[in-house]
């Protein structure tokens, strides 16, 4: 099979750096290009020196990323994706967002969380929101993807069998998701240091993260009905992993066996989403540097309320795996193409 060329901007962040690491081991790609602002002119190995002698590229500008590759991969700050999307459509090249600017499907909405209006957009009607496992069939028509959020997707996959099968009710949702440091990315923060993260644990931005309309609009999305959640983001002392936990009620009538069975049969044929047995959590060690994202089920008989328990790791499942997964899905390869690694536990 015919290699493919594709690029990487805003390579030296993380999420840009765990996309450089998969798409190494992809069969069907070449690596033709990495860009950064903050590190042009040098070599991508010098900055990340576990990819000397693997990928020894001179980090250069987005044009020239856009001009060498069949695929970009745009891994930056919401608001700087638009611009590169729009060449991209002139030059009829596939645009994949690991950021927040073609993620809503209403720019009030955009607006409202990021405090900044579109810049293109015209070109939004060319985009298409793919978390694969509930909008596959999205993938191969999409001009620009927009892949979806870390906490959104840990969120998606625990609520949409209950909620596409009418299990709990729609109202009352509280969602309670710890997040690993590096979901904050590289830059350093005053509550990303070391000496304030190690041995802490704590909230932010408590009902006011900019995930929530995201959250909110899959949610509202398989349910088919507008919805508004309760989301309470945490910081945990690792580098990575998410693990959500989502308080639904459920509807009256509804048994431990009805919920099992609904999950069982969303999931069977899912790669990579892994339903945990009966009395096991799920946990960020088991799906670490994997794209898997595991659940577990638990019910409060008491207040007949169903309690789903999800883990991903962010950099993958989170955000590069799983646009490696759906640059799979455009392009035809077998889903699982350079994601197979197994979880490590150490």
């Amino acid at each position: 099979m015919k290699k493919i060329n594709v690029g990487i901007v805003g390579a030296t962040g993380y999420a840009g750096a765990e996309l450089a690491r998969i798409l190494c081991q992809h069969p069907y790609v070449n690596i033709s290009s990495v860009s950064s602002v903050s590190y042009e002119g040098k070599l991508y190995s010098d900055v990340f020196e576990n990819f000397r002698g693997i990928l020894d590229l001179t980090l250069e500008n987005a044009s020239a990323v856009i001009e060498k590759s069949d695929v970009i991969f745009a891994s930056l700050p919401h608001g700087l994706s638009e611009p590169l999307a729009e060449t991209c459509l002139e030059k009829g090249k596939l645009l994949i967002d690991l950021g927040a600017d073609f993620r809503m499907y209403d720019e009030n909405d955009y607006s409202e969380w990021y405090k900044r209006a579109y810049s293109h957009p015209e070109i939004h009607k060319y985009a298409r929101y793919c978390l694969p496992e509930l909008y596959r069939d999205k993938v191969k028509e999409a001009k620009i993807i927009g892949n979806p959020g870390c906490y959104p997707t840990s969120i998606a996959l625990a609520c949409a069998p209950a909620l596409s099968n009418a299990l709990v009710r729609t109202d009352n949702i509280i969602i309670d998701s710890k997040s690993g440091v590096t979901g904050a990315g590289r830059g350093l923060t005053q509550n990303s240091h070391y000496p304030d993260t190690n041995e802490a644990f704590s909230a932010y931005k408590a009902c006011q993260h900019r995930h929530t309309p995201e959250i909110e609009q899959t949610l509202s999305d398989v349910a088919g009905t507008e919805l508004r959640v309760t989301f309470i983001p945490h910081l945990l002392p690792v580098n990575r992993g998410i693990e959500s936990t989502v308080y639904m009620n459920l509807n009256e009538g509804v048994t431990k066996e009805k919920v099992r069975e609904c999950y069982q049969k969303a999931y069977a044929g899912e790669k990579f989403v892994r339903l945990i047995p009966d009395g096991c959590y799920a946990n960020i060690k088991n799906v670490r540097m994997s794209n898997y994202c595991d659940i577990s089920l638990h019910f409060d008989m008491r207040c007949n309320r169903l309690v789903v328990c999800s883990v991903i790791d962010n950099m993958v499942k989170g955000a590069a795996g799983q646009a490696v997964q759906n640059m799979n899905i455009y392009y035809g390869y077998p889903e699982d193409t350079a994601l197979c690694a197994v979880p490590q536990q150490f």
